[in-house]
């Protein structure tokens, strides 16, 4: 709930647009459509640590990064298929899907996060960045794609939203602040320091709640230099708590419904059932992980949501991953990756929804770009679980 409410706040403030602003430098000076396409992916792979919300990064970038994009030469169906798949990866501390797997393993985010995600979804990471070039390549190829500067510009000035707001440069870094309180006052620092042989260690620990309202304490003081008017900024604060109201019914909802979802089917005996018929049948632990990860990846399409497929099931895996003797972040890892690459391939998703309003596509002709390389992501993520186990 902290986390939307921080979030809408910074949307509130334009500092996510500020943000941005830091790269469309970098960007414009790439000439190469393709070239530039790879470049937008990364970027928005960095992005989503600081912005962890796929509509809301997705919204963002359609109003920043799409317009450089289409007036480069990139087309629009790929364009559109970078920004679909901007969160296709739930990670960093303040992913809500990062906090749900990092409390039922009962470890710290920030932990989770550097020392059980990176080195899995880096190499994922990279790999779709080589499918996105290669993807959209041939699919402009076959769709006979050919540059119009022109039509380009009359199709973004008539689609062209309202302005948004445009803060001053400094409120880059209110974004990125949640996130060095996290990692700063975690053992993550002790881990660096010790590494780098400095015998130092700090008492003081920020969990993610904690570094969003100090965050957006200081984005509140941000304002007030910036308006010279407390009130006025004061009142703004209400943005913060609708935020997290706005969470409560849908996320917080769902934590609920997930949490006695789950304790029904342990009551019953499912897990102990199902545990029992895999072992027969002679499932492994990884043929568990990858049945599991499909079936969440599937149901996270059918959803248009990863949240709510991965909140349902993540209580059970505790109980599974005792039954076969390892260590519950052994095996949600994988699985909780996994869950967000079904989302980036639902034509129902909200972020695909939206984009494909704002510019006329189809969401389908965008779901039809982003399957290979979501593809080619549950396969590395599989890969890296073998490797891993």
């Amino acid at each position: 709930m902290c986390i939307a409410g921080f979030s809408a706040y910074m949307d509130h403030v334009g500092a996510s647009y500020a943000l941005f602003k830091v790269f469309e430098k970098p960007l414009k000076m790439v000439k190469s459509p393709y070239v530039l396409l790879i470049l937008a992916y990364f970027i928005t792979q960095l992005l989503v640590l600081f912005i962890p919300s796929h509509a809301g990064l997705a919204l963002l970038l359609m109003v920043t990064m799409y317009p450089i994009l289409v007036r480069t030469g990139v087309s629009k169906l790929s364009a559109l298929s970078v920004i679909a798949i901007c969160q296709y990866i739930d990670h960093g501390p303040g992913s809500g899907n990062v906090i749900m797997a990092s409390k039922v393993a009962n470890i710290d985010p920030a932990i989770y996060f550097v020392h059980y995600q990176l080195s899995t979804t880096l190499p994922i990471i990279i790999a779709v960045g080589i499918s996105i070039y290669l993807c959209n390549y041939f699919f402009d190829k076959k769709e006979h794609f050919v540059f119009d500067p022109q039509k380009a510009e009359e199709e973004l000035n008539e689609n062209k939203e309202k302005e948004i707001k445009k803060p001053p440069k400094i409120y880059a870094l209110l974004p990125i602040i949640p996130l060095i309180l996290i990692l700063g006052f975690s053992s993550v620092l002790d881990s660096i320091l010790a590494l780098l042989q400095i015998h130092y260690q700090s008492s003081i620990k920020i969990n993610v709640p904690v570094a969003m309202m100090i965050s957006t304490f200081i984005a509140i003081i941000f304002e007030m230099m910036r308006y010279k008017s407390v009130i006025e900024t004061l009142n703004s604060i209400m943005i913060f708590f609708k935020g997290m109201g706005h969470l409560f019914v849908i996320t917080v909802s769902l934590i609920v419904c997930g949490q006695v979802f789950a304790n029904g089917l342990l009551s019953v005996g499912f897990v102990d059932t199902l545990i029992e018929i895999l072992k027969n049948a002679g499932f492994g632990v990884l043929a568990i992980i990858i049945a599991v990860s499909i079936l969440l990846a599937f149901c996270a399409f059918l959803m248009g949501s990863g949240n709510a497929a991965f909140f349902s099931f993540a209580p059970l895996i505790p109980n599974i991953a005792k039954h076969f003797g390892i260590e519950t972040i052994s095996m949600i890892t994988p699985i909780q990756i996994m869950t967000g690459f079904g989302r980036c391939v639902s034509p129902i998703a909200p972020a695909i929804l939206a984009i494909s309003a704002m510019t006329k596509q189809s969401p389908f002709a965008v779901v039809k770009r982003t399957a290979i390389p979501m593809l080619v992501a549950s396969i590395v993520n599989i890969i890296m679980t073998y490797i891993y186990l």
